[in-house]
């Protein structure tokens, strides 16, 4: 995923009413910019830290520039646009860096499914390989995992009953004969390896261990981040 322009940076002051933020330019000015996250961002706050923003060029757009990046104090680079994670996981698919998910030739993003109303982030479908033995549906969930906390990454950073609805129709889903994934984008270059956080959702915690034992899978992806392009490059262990 390229950006062109590359991303402008700025100075953050704070965060507040949970989508904006008071950032200070280069020129000293203080403007407010979107923030383009609805979670609680524990651990990816840094007042006086480089954060990175885009600019958009709709008229109608109430602030032009979104906040996409921040800087850590140990200079870890964390995607903020929870929103990009979609994108860098289709990206990443039919690029062939995820290869647990290779082999299809239809992909489809926001399809509905389930018995809970969800609309599902990704889902294959036709296999190349006209084996019976291969599922003819693939059900990806896709996470953003930004949280580090003594060195390592977890999921969710907040109660998250979204996600737990998320988890018991992947299990449907595998119930049904199809695949069910659970993909983390990993936005945050300080995350080595992700695990549920326990200490935040325990209810959250127990169903992807419910999850995983009924047979979804679950997949981490690290990206490779900066001011000019984000790509995912590597898996990364999930500790279940």
């Amino acid at each position: 995923m390229q950006f062109t322009p590359e991303f402008d940076q700025a100075k953050l002051i704070k965060r507040y009413k949970r989508f904006l933020a008071d950032v200070t330019l280069a020129d000293g000015s203080t403007v407010t910019i979107h923030c383009p996250n609805t979670g609680s961002m524990r651990n990816c706050l840094f007042p006086e830290q480089t954060v990175y923003f885009s600019v958009s060029d709709n008229p109608k757009r109430k602030y032009s520039r979104t906040w996409e990046l921040t800087e850590t104090p140990a200079g870890h680079l964390i995607g903020i646009n929870t929103g990009r994670a979609n994108a860098l996981a289709e990206e990443a698919i039919k690029d062939g860096t995820i290869t647990e998910l290779q082999g299809y030739k239809n992909l489809k993003r926001e399809v509905k499914y389930g018995s809970e109303n969800s609309r599902i982030d990704i889902l294959l479908s036709e296999p190349d390989d006209d084996s019976s033995s291969k599922a003819s549906q693939v059900y990806i969930e896709v996470k953003s995992c930004t949280l580090l906390e003594d060195d390592r990454g977890y999921f969710p950073d907040a109660v998250t009953t979204r996600g737990q609805k998320h988890l018991r129709e992947l299990m449907e889903m595998v119930e049904q004969g199809h695949r069910g994934v659970l993909l983390f984008v990993v936005q945050h270059t300080g995350i080595n390896s992700v695990q549920a956080a326990e200490h935040i959702d325990p209810q959250y915690a127990e169903l992807l261990k419910q999850a995983a034992q009924s047979g979804v899978e679950v997949l981490a992806y690290c990206a490779q981040m900066s001011a000019k392009s984000t790509r995912l490059i590597k898996s990364c262990p999930v500790n279940l």
